[in-house]
């Protein structure tokens, strides 16, 4: 039985964002559209997020989702790689840079979301 099966909607969709945040972050490293070291600490730690939430359980696994999608968006603000969302090189700079974006908010609200819910989820999934 999965893991992910135990976790709340908020859990799922921490972990769903992460893995869209991951697609797009690989897509413009691959693109050569950032300017990011050989090993990017942005991609590892949404990475070891989506790892944690698919293997470990617990109420308080999700909160890693959000600390990577906040971690990532401080990042991106701290070396200005914003100015690619208004002034984009390409139309797959513009699109991948937006989706990243708006996948690691989700991560990081529902993520949030998810580790202070009131309800009780059942860690195999037996609701």
């Amino acid at each position: 039985m999965s893991r992910l099966t135990g976790l709340s909607a908020a859990g799922k969709a921490t972990f769903t964002a992460l893995l869209v945040a991951g697609v797009a972050f690989v897509v413009l490293e691959v693109a050569g559209l950032t300017d990011t070291p050989p090993i990017p600490p942005g991609l590892v730690a949404i990475v070891l997020a989506a790892g944690l939430l698919a293997a470990v359980p617990g109420r308080w696994t999700p909160v890693a989702g959000a600390v990577a999608g906040l971690f990532n968006l401080i990042v991106m603000f701290a070396v200005g790689a914003q100015e690619r969302l208004v002034e984009p090189e390409s139309a797959l700079d513009l699109v991948a840079g937006w989706v990243l974006v708006v996948a690691l908010a989700v991560a990081s609200v529902a993520g949030t979301a998810a580790a202070f819910r009131t309800e009780e989820i059942d860690p195999v999934g037996k609701d």
